[in-house]
């Protein structure tokens, strides 16, 4: 299964935000360290932001920050609503033009596989993805200062 680059992009500025001890962060700094879109990042913290995921503060002074702690937000529950859109095979859109769906198994085989995916996640936290070790990676991946 692939995620889409958004999902991406939510999972990538979450972590970013976790790691980062500032009181705010702006979105252009989460772009400057991952080398990616400001524009695709606006969207993405406008999404989180709308789910309580982070708080965002517009204006001169502004910036993002989580809205919780890490270990309360669920990897497999913001994945799954992210995600929950998403076509595996044709026969999960709308605009299926298959001719064997109705004696294929496929869509249930692969709902049920996609569940399955999304309870695996649900196992982990955001401080799972940034404790111990990995913190310290990713401080330094990320070109960013250890807390004192």
């Amino acid at each position: 299964m692939n995620i889409t680059r958004f999902t991406d992009y939510s999972l990538r500025v979450l972590i970013y935000l976790a790691i980062d001890t500032r009181e705010i962060v702006t979105i252009k700094d989460v772009a400057e360290r991952y080398k990616i879109s400001k524009n695709h990042l606006m969207k993405v913290v406008q999404e989180l932001n709308a789910n309580g995921y982070l708080t965002a503060t517009r204006g001169k002074n502004g910036g993002i920050r989580l809205n919780r702690s890490p270990a309360e937000i669920n990897i497999g529950e913001l994945v799954r609503s992210l995600e929950q859109g998403s076509t595996l095979v044709e026969c999960f859109g709308s605009d299926n033009q298959c001719v064997i769906t109705p004696a294929c198994q496929l869509k249930q085989m692969f709902a049920e596989a996609m569940e399955q995916f999304f309870v695996s996640l649900e196992k982990y936290s955001l401080h799972d993805l940034v404790s111990g070790q990995r913190q310290n990676n990713l401080y330094f991946l990320l070109d960013l200062a250890e807390p004192a």
